[in-house]
């Protein structure tokens, strides 16, 4: 792999963390205030949601939510490190960079529902999903993305879902001990 190669790999594999950061930096500010004034709302709309989950969503302040997002960093900063170590080719990097397109369209699906905003999906279509084409496209031209099948497609939705749920209960852990 020539030395253009390399710098080309940094920039798409190390561009994931700097769009997710970009993109969870709006869920940072965004989500503690939507949360409060959208849960009733919620509850009317969607009655066969058990309360348990509306109160937890609601216990989730702005210090657990933004200790998840420093832990989701930590992941996807070692995410991509794998990546940089492997040109792109590391399957861990792209589950990652499939999961972020991922659930970036999990984003849009909840404002459609909403009819309205939902915290990520403002840089939804600015960020997360033109930098996983642009990212997609650039690992395809340099021969290392793997071909993608319906399994990756879960696995990248599962990986998410993991990873949010890890991260929230690693916050909620130390935080609910003081």
């Amino acid at each position: 792999m020539t030395q253009e190669a390399n710098d080309v790999d940094a920039v798409v594999v190390w561009g994931l963390l700097a769009a997710w950061a970009l993109h969870d930096t709006e869920e940072v500010v965004m989500v503690p205030r939507w949360v409060r004034t959208h849960v009733p709302e919620l509850r009317r709309r969607f009655p066969q949601v058990p309360e348990t989950v509306w109160r937890r969503l609601e216990s989730v302040d702005a210090r657990e939510f933004t200790t998840a997002v420093a832990a989701m960093a930590v992941l996807l900063a070692a995410v991509c490190a794998d990546g940089q170590r492997t040109g792109g080719r590391s399957a861990v990097y792209q589950t990652a960079l499939n999961a972020f397109g991922l659930h970036g369209l999990v984003h849009l699906a909840q404002a459609a529902t909403m009819r309205g905003y939902t915290p990520g999906s403002a840089t939804t279509p600015l960020v997360v999903l033109p930098f996983t084409v642009w990212a997609r496209g650039r690992l395809r031209r340099s021969g290392v993305l793997r071909r993608t099948r319906p399994r990756d497609l879960a696995q990248g939705l599962g990986f998410a879902a993991v990873a949010a749920v890890a991260t929230h209960a690693l916050a909620q852990g130390p935080l609910r001990r003081r």
